[in-house]
Protein backbone atom coordinates (compact mmCIF):
# COMPACT_ATOMS: atom_id res chain seq x y z
CA UNK A 1 0.00 0.00 0.00
CA UNK A 2 1.75 3.48 -0.65
CA UNK A 3 1.54 5.83 1.97
CA UNK A 4 -1.28 7.18 3.56
CA UNK A 5 -1.07 10.32 6.47
CA UNK A 6 -4.52 11.02 8.32
CA UNK A 7 -4.92 14.41 9.48
CA UNK A 8 -7.48 15.71 11.83
CA UNK A 9 -9.39 18.27 10.25
CA UNK A 10 -11.02 21.39 11.77
CA UNK A 11 -12.05 25.32 11.22
CA UNK A 12 -10.69 28.18 12.95
CA UNK A 13 -11.76 31.86 13.55
CA UNK A 14 -7.99 32.89 14.26
CA UNK A 15 -5.24 30.60 12.08
CA UNK A 16 -2.54 33.44 13.31
CA UNK A 17 -3.46 33.00 17.10
CA UNK A 18 -3.59 29.67 16.50
CA UNK A 19 -0.12 29.17 15.22
CA UNK A 20 1.22 30.83 18.79
CA UNK A 21 -0.83 28.77 20.87
CA UNK A 22 -0.11 25.46 19.63
CA UNK A 23 3.28 25.68 18.84
CA UNK A 24 4.10 27.83 22.20
CA UNK A 25 1.33 26.84 24.55
CA UNK A 26 0.69 23.08 23.61
CA UNK A 27 4.17 22.32 22.13
CA UNK A 28 3.14 21.28 18.54
CA UNK A 29 5.05 21.86 14.91
CA UNK A 30 3.81 23.68 12.62
CA UNK A 31 4.47 21.99 9.28
CA UNK A 32 2.76 23.82 6.45
CA UNK A 33 0.97 27.11 5.92
CA UNK A 34 -1.05 28.50 2.64
CA UNK A 35 -0.87 30.94 1.10
CA UNK A 36 1.95 33.26 1.97
CA UNK A 37 0.56 36.38 1.25
CA UNK A 38 -2.73 35.38 3.84
CA UNK A 39 -2.52 32.43 5.53
CA UNK A 40 -6.25 30.34 5.66
CA UNK A 41 -4.59 26.86 6.69
CA UNK A 42 -1.99 25.53 8.69
CA UNK A 43 -1.00 22.04 9.66
CA UNK A 44 0.47 21.36 12.99
CA UNK A 45 1.75 18.08 13.98
CA UNK A 46 2.52 16.51 17.45
CA UNK A 47 1.69 14.46 20.37
CA UNK A 48 1.22 11.46 17.50
CA UNK A 49 -1.54 13.51 15.86
CA UNK A 50 -1.51 15.54 12.82
CA UNK A 51 -3.76 18.73 12.64
CA UNK A 52 -5.57 20.98 10.14
CA UNK A 53 -7.14 24.14 10.49
CA UNK A 54 -8.60 25.84 7.68
CA UNK A 55 -9.77 29.08 8.46
CA UNK A 56 -12.42 28.97 5.14
CA UNK A 57 -13.84 26.44 6.64
CA UNK A 58 -16.94 26.03 8.02
CA UNK A 59 -17.49 22.38 9.57
CA UNK A 60 -17.73 22.26 13.32
CA UNK A 61 -15.29 22.92 15.85
CA UNK A 62 -13.09 19.55 16.73
CA UNK A 63 -12.19 18.34 19.92
CA UNK A 64 -8.73 17.10 20.60
CA UNK A 65 -8.09 15.34 23.84
CA UNK A 66 -4.16 15.25 24.53
CA UNK A 67 -2.91 12.34 27.04
CA UNK A 68 -0.31 13.84 29.40
CA UNK A 69 2.55 12.60 31.76
CA UNK A 70 3.07 15.96 33.41
CA UNK A 71 -0.64 17.82 32.55
CA UNK A 72 0.51 20.95 34.07
CA UNK A 73 3.25 21.64 32.02
CA UNK A 74 0.18 22.40 29.10
CA UNK A 75 -2.28 24.02 31.40
CA UNK A 76 -3.40 21.33 33.92
CA UNK A 77 -6.05 19.18 33.54
CA UNK A 78 -9.33 19.89 31.95
CA UNK A 79 -10.75 21.65 29.06
CA UNK A 80 -9.19 24.64 27.04
CA UNK A 81 -10.36 26.53 23.83
CA UNK A 82 -8.18 27.64 21.12
CA UNK A 83 -8.07 31.18 19.97
CA UNK A 84 -9.61 29.76 17.07
CA UNK A 85 -11.93 27.55 18.68
CA UNK A 86 -10.80 23.85 18.80
CA UNK A 87 -11.10 22.84 22.33
CA UNK A 88 -8.39 21.02 24.12
CA UNK A 89 -9.12 18.13 26.83
CA UNK A 90 -6.45 17.98 29.31
CA UNK A 91 -6.35 14.46 30.79
CA UNK A 92 -3.86 12.22 32.41
CA UNK A 93 -2.07 9.54 30.58
CA UNK A 94 -3.21 7.00 32.91
CA UNK A 95 -6.03 7.55 34.46
CA UNK A 96 -6.27 6.06 37.97
CA UNK A 97 -7.95 3.27 39.03
CA UNK A 98 -11.17 4.22 40.86
CA UNK A 99 -12.87 1.53 43.20
CA UNK A 100 -16.60 2.79 43.75
CA UNK A 101 -18.08 2.37 47.78
CA UNK A 102 -20.01 -0.96 47.68
CA UNK A 103 -23.73 -0.29 47.23
CA UNK A 104 -24.45 -3.45 49.13
CA UNK A 105 -27.87 -5.31 48.22
CA UNK A 106 -29.07 -9.74 48.41
CA UNK A 107 -29.22 -10.38 44.79
CA UNK A 108 -30.30 -13.40 43.56
CA UNK A 109 -29.87 -14.02 39.44
CA UNK A 110 -31.52 -17.50 38.17
CA UNK A 111 -30.56 -18.79 35.04
CA UNK A 112 -34.05 -19.89 34.16
CA UNK A 113 -35.21 -16.10 34.43
CA UNK A 114 -34.16 -15.78 30.87
CA UNK A 115 -31.53 -12.50 31.43
CA UNK A 116 -30.36 -11.60 27.48
CA UNK A 117 -27.00 -12.65 26.45
CA UNK A 118 -24.78 -9.85 24.92
CA UNK A 119 -22.25 -9.85 22.01
CA UNK A 120 -19.30 -8.38 23.27
CA UNK A 121 -15.40 -8.60 22.88
CA UNK A 122 -14.00 -11.07 20.16
CA UNK A 123 -17.74 -12.23 19.39
CA UNK A 124 -18.61 -13.31 23.20
CA UNK A 125 -22.01 -13.89 24.60
CA UNK A 126 -22.22 -12.35 27.95
CA UNK A 127 -24.99 -12.85 30.69
CA UNK A 128 -24.86 -10.13 33.44
CA UNK A 129 -25.13 -12.13 36.70
CA UNK A 130 -25.50 -8.76 39.14
CA UNK A 131 -27.12 -6.42 37.31
CA UNK A 132 -27.15 -3.86 39.78
CA UNK A 133 -23.19 -4.13 39.87
CA UNK A 134 -23.53 -3.01 43.66
CA UNK A 135 -23.57 0.35 42.91
CA UNK A 136 -19.58 -0.26 40.36
CA UNK A 137 -17.48 -1.95 42.56
CA UNK A 138 -18.01 -5.47 40.58
CA UNK A 139 -19.11 -7.17 37.52
CA UNK A 140 -19.60 -11.18 37.30
CA UNK A 141 -20.41 -12.49 33.90
CA UNK A 142 -21.52 -16.31 32.66
CA UNK A 143 -19.58 -15.75 29.28
CA UNK A 144 -19.75 -18.97 26.37
CA UNK A 145 -18.58 -18.93 22.53
CA UNK A 146 -21.19 -21.35 21.06
CA UNK A 147 -18.41 -22.46 18.37
CA UNK A 148 -15.32 -23.62 18.92
CA UNK A 149 -12.24 -22.82 17.29
CA UNK A 150 -9.53 -19.88 17.34
CA UNK A 151 -10.43 -16.93 18.96
CA UNK A 152 -9.90 -13.55 17.47
CA UNK A 153 -7.95 -12.00 20.06
CA UNK A 154 -5.23 -9.53 20.48
CA UNK A 155 -2.80 -9.47 22.88
CA UNK A 156 -4.48 -6.93 25.81
CA UNK A 157 -4.58 -5.88 29.36
CA UNK A 158 -7.36 -4.59 31.89
CA UNK A 159 -6.85 -1.95 34.48
CA UNK A 160 -8.64 -3.87 37.45
CA UNK A 161 -8.21 -4.21 40.78
CA UNK A 162 -9.19 -7.81 40.74
CA UNK A 163 -9.87 -10.10 37.89
CA UNK A 164 -11.20 -13.49 37.68
CA UNK A 165 -11.93 -16.25 34.89
CA UNK A 166 -13.03 -19.77 36.16
CA UNK A 167 -13.85 -22.44 33.69
CA UNK A 168 -17.17 -23.83 33.70
CA UNK A 169 -17.56 -26.13 30.97
CA UNK A 170 -15.58 -27.03 28.03
CA UNK A 171 -11.52 -25.71 28.19
CA UNK A 172 -9.85 -22.80 26.35
CA UNK A 173 -6.53 -21.89 25.45
CA UNK A 174 -4.14 -19.42 27.10
CA UNK A 175 -1.31 -17.20 26.86
CA UNK A 176 -0.34 -14.70 29.34
CA UNK A 177 2.92 -12.42 29.97
CA UNK A 178 6.25 -14.18 31.52
CA UNK A 179 4.27 -17.23 32.50
CA UNK A 180 5.61 -19.46 29.79
CA UNK A 181 4.05 -21.33 26.74
CA UNK A 182 0.16 -21.17 25.99
CA UNK A 183 -1.59 -24.05 28.27
CA UNK A 184 -4.93 -25.32 28.29
CA UNK A 185 -7.91 -23.87 31.35
CA UNK A 186 -10.17 -27.02 32.02
CA UNK A 187 -13.04 -26.83 33.12
CA UNK A 188 -13.04 -26.53 37.45
CA UNK A 189 -9.73 -24.79 36.83
CA UNK A 190 -9.31 -20.84 37.14
CA UNK A 191 -6.92 -17.99 36.42
CA UNK A 192 -6.42 -14.40 37.89
CA UNK A 193 -5.35 -11.86 35.37
CA UNK A 194 -3.37 -9.58 37.79
CA UNK A 195 -3.92 -5.74 36.85
CA UNK A 196 -1.82 -4.98 33.49
CA UNK A 197 -0.42 -8.24 32.96
CA UNK A 198 -0.71 -9.03 29.08
CA UNK A 199 -2.60 -12.12 27.62
CA UNK A 200 -4.57 -13.56 24.72
CA UNK A 201 -7.53 -15.93 24.42
CA UNK A 202 -6.20 -18.57 21.78
CA UNK A 203 -8.46 -21.55 21.23
CA UNK A 204 -11.73 -22.50 22.64
CA UNK A 205 -13.72 -25.87 22.88
CA UNK A 206 -17.03 -25.95 21.42
CA UNK A 207 -19.67 -24.27 23.94
CA UNK A 208 -17.23 -23.12 26.17
CA UNK A 209 -18.32 -20.93 29.29
CA UNK A 210 -16.57 -19.40 31.97
CA UNK A 211 -17.41 -17.03 34.53
CA UNK A 212 -15.26 -13.56 34.90
CA UNK A 213 -14.92 -11.65 37.72
CA UNK A 214 -14.32 -8.07 37.78
CA UNK A 215 -13.29 -5.16 39.55
CA UNK A 216 -14.68 -2.69 39.40
CA UNK A 217 -17.43 -3.11 37.32
CA UNK A 218 -16.17 -0.64 34.57
CA UNK A 219 -12.71 -0.62 33.47
CA UNK A 220 -10.41 -0.18 30.83
CA UNK A 221 -9.22 -2.88 28.18
CA UNK A 222 -5.96 -1.49 26.07
CA UNK A 223 -4.67 -3.57 22.99
CA UNK A 224 -0.98 -3.76 23.29
CA UNK A 225 0.33 -4.18 19.61
CA UNK A 226 3.77 -4.24 20.61
CA UNK A 227 3.89 -7.29 22.96
CA UNK A 228 3.63 -10.73 21.15
CA UNK A 229 3.06 -13.66 23.70
CA UNK A 230 4.78 -16.11 24.95
CA UNK A 231 7.34 -13.49 25.57
CA UNK A 232 11.05 -14.59 26.24
CA UNK A 233 10.85 -13.95 30.01
CA UNK A 234 9.53 -16.77 31.96
CA UNK A 235 9.01 -15.25 35.94
CA UNK A 236 5.99 -16.89 37.18
CA UNK A 237 7.00 -14.74 41.09
CA UNK A 238 6.57 -11.41 39.42
CA UNK A 239 4.38 -8.91 40.59
CA UNK A 240 1.89 -7.45 38.80
CA UNK A 241 1.17 -4.26 41.30
CA UNK A 242 0.79 -6.60 43.79
CA UNK A 243 -0.59 -9.61 43.07
CA UNK A 244 1.22 -12.90 41.37
CA UNK A 245 -1.00 -15.35 38.40
CA UNK A 246 -2.45 -18.10 39.57
CA UNK A 247 -3.22 -20.61 37.29
CA UNK A 248 -5.40 -23.41 40.48
CA UNK A 249 -5.85 -26.95 38.75
CA UNK A 250 -8.54 -29.16 40.44
CA UNK A 251 -6.60 -32.01 40.36
CA UNK A 252 -3.54 -30.49 42.59
CA UNK A 253 -6.02 -29.38 45.05
CA UNK A 254 -7.09 -30.33 48.88
CA UNK A 255 -10.54 -30.34 50.39
CA UNK A 256 -10.58 -28.96 53.84
CA UNK A 257 -13.37 -28.09 56.30
CA UNK A 258 -14.99 -25.15 54.86
CA UNK A 259 -16.18 -22.17 57.18
CA UNK A 260 -20.14 -22.80 56.36
CA UNK A 261 -21.03 -25.92 58.85
CA UNK A 262 -21.97 -29.01 56.40
CA UNK A 263 -19.68 -28.38 53.49
CA UNK A 264 -15.99 -28.55 52.80
CA UNK A 265 -13.87 -26.40 49.46
CA UNK A 266 -10.74 -25.85 47.94
CA UNK A 267 -8.67 -23.04 48.36
CA UNK A 268 -7.64 -22.08 45.31
CA UNK A 269 -4.99 -20.34 46.86
CA UNK A 270 -5.93 -16.55 45.25
CA UNK A 271 -5.77 -15.00 48.87
CA UNK A 272 -2.46 -15.61 49.51
CA UNK A 273 -1.34 -15.02 45.84
CA UNK A 274 -3.13 -11.39 46.13
CA UNK A 275 -2.06 -10.09 48.93
CA UNK A 276 -5.68 -10.68 50.52
CA UNK A 277 -7.23 -8.45 47.84
CA UNK A 278 -9.91 -11.23 47.22
CA UNK A 279 -10.25 -14.73 47.90
CA UNK A 280 -11.94 -18.05 45.84
CA UNK A 281 -12.73 -21.29 46.62
CA UNK A 282 -15.10 -24.07 45.19
CA UNK A 283 -17.70 -25.53 47.73
CA UNK A 284 -19.47 -28.96 48.03
CA UNK A 285 -21.59 -30.50 50.36
CA UNK A 286 -19.86 -32.20 53.21
CA UNK A 287 -21.00 -33.56 56.59
CA UNK A 288 -22.68 -31.69 59.36
CA UNK A 289 -25.98 -29.12 59.63
CA UNK A 290 -26.42 -26.45 57.33
CA UNK A 291 -26.58 -23.26 60.03
CA UNK A 292 -27.58 -20.22 59.75
CA UNK A 293 -24.34 -17.64 59.11
CA UNK A 294 -23.18 -14.29 58.45
CA UNK A 295 -20.28 -12.29 57.16
CA UNK A 296 -18.23 -9.60 56.89
CA UNK A 297 -16.71 -9.30 53.54
CA UNK A 298 -17.36 -6.31 51.37
CA UNK A 299 -18.20 -7.98 48.78
CA UNK A 300 -19.68 -11.96 48.60
CA UNK A 301 -20.81 -13.75 45.00
CA UNK A 302 -21.49 -17.44 45.08
CA UNK A 303 -22.23 -19.18 41.54
CA UNK A 304 -24.41 -22.68 41.42
CA UNK A 305 -22.00 -24.76 39.31
CA UNK A 306 -24.07 -27.83 39.57
CA UNK A 307 -26.59 -29.11 41.48
CA UNK A 308 -29.64 -27.85 43.44
CA UNK A 309 -30.35 -25.45 46.98
CA UNK A 310 -32.31 -23.24 48.53
CA UNK A 311 -30.89 -19.87 49.79
CA UNK A 312 -33.03 -18.78 53.01
CA UNK A 313 -31.91 -14.86 53.74
CA UNK A 314 -33.16 -13.30 57.00
CA UNK A 315 -35.90 -11.33 56.44
CA UNK A 316 -36.68 -12.46 52.46
CA UNK A 317 -38.24 -15.69 50.79
CA UNK A 318 -36.44 -18.53 50.39
CA UNK A 319 -34.77 -19.07 46.40
CA UNK A 320 -34.63 -22.53 45.14
CA UNK A 321 -31.54 -22.92 43.30
CA UNK A 322 -30.23 -24.62 40.43
CA UNK A 323 -26.82 -24.91 38.17
CA UNK A 324 -26.68 -21.31 36.31
CA UNK A 325 -27.87 -19.57 39.54
CA UNK A 326 -26.05 -17.20 41.36
CA UNK A 327 -26.56 -14.45 44.24
CA UNK A 328 -24.87 -11.94 46.19
CA UNK A 329 -25.18 -11.39 50.68
CA UNK A 330 -24.67 -8.47 51.92
CA UNK A 331 -22.46 -7.91 54.96
CA UNK A 332 -24.50 -9.18 58.67
CA UNK A 333 -26.99 -10.65 56.68
CA UNK A 334 -28.19 -14.09 57.98
CA UNK A 335 -28.62 -16.51 55.65
CA UNK A 336 -28.41 -20.24 54.94
CA UNK A 337 -28.18 -22.92 52.37
CA UNK A 338 -30.60 -25.69 53.00
CA UNK A 339 -31.83 -28.65 50.89
CA UNK A 340 -28.39 -28.97 49.40
CA UNK A 341 -28.04 -31.91 47.38
CA UNK A 342 -25.49 -34.30 47.60
CA UNK A 343 -23.99 -32.90 43.83
CA UNK A 344 -24.30 -29.16 44.65
CA UNK A 345 -21.16 -27.36 43.81
CA UNK A 346 -20.49 -23.52 44.52
CA UNK A 347 -18.02 -21.06 43.11
CA UNK A 348 -17.42 -18.84 46.35
CA UNK A 349 -15.41 -15.17 45.63
CA UNK A 350 -15.45 -12.51 48.14
CA UNK A 351 -13.19 -9.28 48.46
CA UNK A 352 -11.36 -9.14 50.57
CA UNK A 353 -9.77 -12.67 50.81
CA UNK A 354 -9.70 -12.96 54.42
CA UNK A 355 -12.97 -11.87 56.43
CA UNK A 356 -14.87 -13.15 59.47
CA UNK A 357 -18.16 -15.46 59.52
CA UNK A 358 -20.33 -16.06 62.59
CA UNK A 359 -23.25 -18.30 63.22
CA UNK A 360 -26.78 -16.97 64.22
CA UNK A 361 -30.25 -17.34 63.88
CA UNK A 362 -32.60 -15.21 62.85
CA UNK A 363 -34.74 -13.08 64.82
Amino acid sequence: MSDIKAEVCGPTSDIRADIAYFTKELGFKMDMIYPADDPQVAIFSGHGVSLRLDQQSDAAPVKLRLRCDAPDEVGGTGIQTAPGGTQIEIAEMHEPLVLPQTLHSFVVRRLADQAPWVVGRAGMHYRDLIPDRLGGSIIASHIRIPDGGPVPDMVHYHTVGFQLIFCYRGWVDLVYEDQGAPFRLHAGNCVIQPPEIRHRVLFASDNIEVIEIGVPAEHVTTIDHEMELPNETVNREREFQGQKFVHHKADEAQWRDFRLSGFVSRDTLIAQNTRDVAGVHVVKRGKGALEWAAHDSDIHFTFVMDGTMTLEGEGRAPHQLQAGDAFVTPPSMLTRYSDASDDLELLEVSLPGVFNTWVGEPT
